[in-house]
């Protein structure tokens, strides 16, 4: 039993991280029916912004508390995060918006390269250790241990969801981008911008998405120019399982997901015999993807995008 609460707890953490990921992919779905395969690179170009901060701090404030360091490297990271994506959605996406959906499609691709390479020009390809800000003391829980690290993410995702939540319910920008996604048309001549609405959801997702990144470096120790490849495709995985294009969805994808890779590393060995090793739990984030498709090709929650009129 302490092994599992100690996986379900490990599940938690990287679920949510996939979660904060998956809502920049399900949000920019849902309104301009695109994949920004470039949005795990604005995870990576957050965490390692993020790194670069907590870097220069150090050496020019010594005396800094660890929390505050890392409260002012995330919030500086994600202004920085929110300006690129800003950027790439202005300069890459919005020509392309009414082009067949194989080239914003391809353009996203050589995005995400594009940005992998500038990363390893400016940051260097090596990886770099990621500073320990909080207490490392670790937290017994029935036997199972979790990290003020680890609380940090939880607390930070469940934080962000009810922002956003509130964002997209109650205020007039969320109104706004529901009316985008349902048809951008026809809420231009109700007097909504929808180049504006557009901009502002690539802003919050880049948001999010350093959030996640940084909490993914804080969690892992290390950031480096390609960490945001597999933990963004693992994301895009999740927002499909959830439905894509549904907000809840993603939550719930994600946190799925998060549990499915961590439970099955965990017993993985067990199961095939000592064949296949932890190493190996990458396998079923796609496993998951490949059935869920196969049954349920709109997702757990999955909703139909509205057709543009």
């Amino acid at each position: 039993m302490e092994i599992l609460l100690q996986q379900i707890i490990n599940g938690l953490v990287l679920g949510s991280m996939y979660a904060l990921v998956a809502l920049g992919y399900t949000m920019v779905y849902g309104i301009i029916n695109l994949i920004n395969f470039a949005h795990g690179e604005v995870l990576m170009v957050g965490a390692l912004t993020s790194w670069a901060i907590i870097v220069k701090m150090q050496e020019s404030m010594p005396g800094m508390p660890g929390w505050l360091m890392l409260l002012v490297a995330m919030l500086l990271a994600c202004v920085v995060a929110a300006a690129l994506n800003f950027v790439i959605e202005k300069v890459a996406y919005r020509p392309l918006r009414n082009s067949p959906k194989l080239a914003p499609l391809i353009t996203a691709i050589g995005m995400s390269i594009l940005l992998q390479t500038l990363a390893m020009i400016i940051f260097k390809p090596n990886y770099k250790p990621y500073p320990t800000l909080l207490p490392s003391a670790p937290i017994f829980i029935g036997g199972a241990v979790i990290t003020p690290t680890q609380i940090m993410a939880l607390s930070l995702t469940a934080v962000s969801l009810a922002v956003l939540t509130y964002l997209v319910s109650y205020t007039r920008l969320g109104r706004a981008m529901r009316a985008t996604a349902e048809n951008p048309r026809v809420a231009a001549l109700m007097g909504v911008r929808p180049d504006n609405v557009i901009s502002a959801t690539f802003i919050i997702g880049a948001v999010l998405a350093t959030i996640a990144g940084v909490m993914y470096a804080s969690n892992y120790g290390s950031v480096q120019h390609t960490m945001g490849f597999l933990p963004g495709l693992k994301a895009f995985t999740a927002a499909v399982f959830g439905g894509i294009g549904n907000l809840a969805g993603a939550v719930v994808g994600g946190i799925l997901l998060g549990l499915i890779e961590s439970i099955g590393s965990g017993y993985i060995g067990v199961v095939t015999g000592g064949v296949l090793g932890s190493q190996y739990s990458d396998i079923f984030a796609f496993i998951v993807l490949i059935i869920m498709l196969t049954l349920r090709p709109s997702g757990l929650l999955g909703e139909r995008v509205a057709d543009r009129a």
